[in-house]
């Protein structure tokens, strides 16, 4: 088991490489991952079962929105974090869902939570850095060769899921006006 986390440790840390260095060509990211020890916990305590329950049933027909809604999922997360603390630390995973569930979550978190008009030029510009992102994520995991149905494919797409939510707190902080300094 230990070598399965060393070998996911790894995945997880080559996608978000990869992924922070697409939004950074989209001008979304810096050259570092902006990061926070609260979007991390309440990902895995409040939001990673829910999403993954949904997520896996999108995987085999709409496997990128399967991955891109998660960093839509972390900018609605980052968002909530910056403006109410307290809406932040109250919300679930079923708050960010819209009328039709998973499946539009994406507009309910631009529209609802982050501002931007459906059609929006800046909501274009999002959707479009996650997809590629999600779809950057997706080549990654069908270039590990990982048999699917298997515990390796599940516990890689969990960790693909985290990486593209972490991302989306990223690129969310950045938008805020969040940068990383160095302090000597």
């Amino acid at each position: 088991m230990e070598d399965e986390s060393v070998y996911l440790d790894a995945f997880a840390q080559r996608l978000e490489a990869n992924l922070l260095k697409i939004c950074e060509e989209k001008g979304f990211a810096g050259d570092r991952m902006l990061e926070s020890e609260d979007m991390d916990n309440k990902f895995s305590s409040c939001f990673a079962e829910g999403y993954f329950t949904d997520a896996v049933k999108e995987v085999n027909s709409y496997p990128e929105v399967s991955l891109a809604w998660a960093g839509f999922l972390g900018m609605g997360a980052a968002k909530l974090w910056d403006t109410d603390i307290n809406a932040f630390n109250a919300v679930k995973y079923e708050d960010f869902k819209g009328q039709r569930g998973f499946d539009d979550m994406d507009e309910k978190i631009l529209g609802e939570i982050l501002g931007y008009g459906p059609g929006s030029r800046e909501a274009d510009i999002i959707t479009d850095c996650l997809n590629c992102c999600a779809t950057a994520a997706l080549n990654m995991i069908q270039h590990e060769n990982i048999e699917p149905s298997s515990a390796r494919a599940y516990y890689v797409f969990a960790r693909a899921t985290e990486s593209l939510f972490r991302i989306g707190v990223s690129v969310e902080l950045h938008l805020l006006g969040y940068r990383m300094q160095n302090i000597n």
